[in-house]
């Protein structure tokens, strides 16, 4: 059984209010979104664009609501730029943000050349590449953010994420292979994962030993055939419903759930489900995720 004391259990606000797509909840306002995720049951989460960026300014808005900040991410271009320095620069001054607000990880994606921010760009068909010098370059900027989070007692947690150069299984293993175990960690996403075409239970057993955060996503099957046949990019298919809550969609958590447990995993679940709000009402399914988690998760 998972360690109640070790684990936290949170949710992303991309279901109240999405930073990529802003006609998709653009309304709704940080309280509400900080509000419900309290009324819900969870203990905290990652930071949305809404979120006040002044640590004193967000605890005082989290304190009411007894919420507390997991992490949030950060775009590296390490494979698009011939100068690392602007993004590692950046990187210190966002480490810092999160490192006072008491978060213990930092998540990073490489969205040099990316196309999940495309509307009209197929995300299964035209997924970027590293050649071998891409991959020196990723892991060489990755190498050296890990050590600056390590020497302020973090780690970064790597999303693999659809659109990006890092998105298929092979993708994650070959970075895993590549990359210092104590300075790039892996935050594993079950429901990018499906997408890519991959299997989540194995993602989660096969890296145990790297893994130090945790994205609870289900897929719509139904919505993700869909995506394959008209040729969706990333942004329409987050549209058009592919991304729901655990328990929702096609994955069974069960031995996901069974793969932490057995590595006695201590740190963040967050359940995570872009979705439209006027569609998929947040609270609703922030309340039926939370039920989900405690049924299956046993937390």
């Amino acid at each position: 059984m998972l360690d109640k004391k070790r684990i936290k259990i949170g949710i992303a606000p991309i279901g109240w209010t999405n930073d990529d797509l802003p006609e998709l909840g653009g309304e709704i306002p940080f309280e509400r979104c900080i509000r419900e995720m309290a009324e819900a049951g969870y203990m905290g989460s990652e930071v949305g664009n809404k979120y006040p960026k002044d640590p004193v300014v967000l605890k005082k808005a989290l304190a009411p609501y007894k919420l507390s900040i997991a992490t949030a991410w950060y775009s590296t271009y390490f494979t698009s730029q011939d100068d690392p320095t602007p993004t590692i620069e950046e990187f210190k001054k966002h480490m810092l943000f999160l490192k006072a607000m008491g978060a213990k990880v930092v998540i990073v994606a490489e969205c040099g050349n990316g196309i999940q921010g495309q509307m009209e760009t197929p995300i299964l068909e035209r997924k970027p590449t590293l050649d071998n010098a891409g991959w020196d370059k990723l892991v060489n900027g990755l190498h050296a953010v890990g050590k600056i989070a390590l020497e302020n007692k973090m780690r970064i947690v790597y999303h693999h994420h659809m659109g990006t150069v890092v998105q298929s299984r092979r993708d994650v293993d070959t970075l895993m292979a590549m990359t210092d175990p104590n300075l790039v960690w892996l935050l594993a996403d079950s429901g990018h994962m499906y997408f890519s075409g991959g299997d989540p239970v194995a993602l989660f057993r096969d890296h145990a030993n790297r893994i130090a955060h945790v994205h609870l996503k289900d897929i719509r099957a139904p919505v993700l055939e869909k995506v394959k046949k008209e040729k969706l990019s990333f942004l329409k298919a987050v549209k058009a419903g592919v991304f729901t809550v655990p328990g929702d969609g096609a994955i069974d958590f069960k031995p996901i759930a069974k793969e932490l447990e057995q590595m006695n995993y201590e740190g963040w679940l967050l359940v995570e489900a872009e979705q439209d709000p006027a569609k998929a009402n947040p609270l609703a399914y922030a309340k039926q995720a939370r039920a989900y988690v405690k049924q299956v998760f046993r937390l």
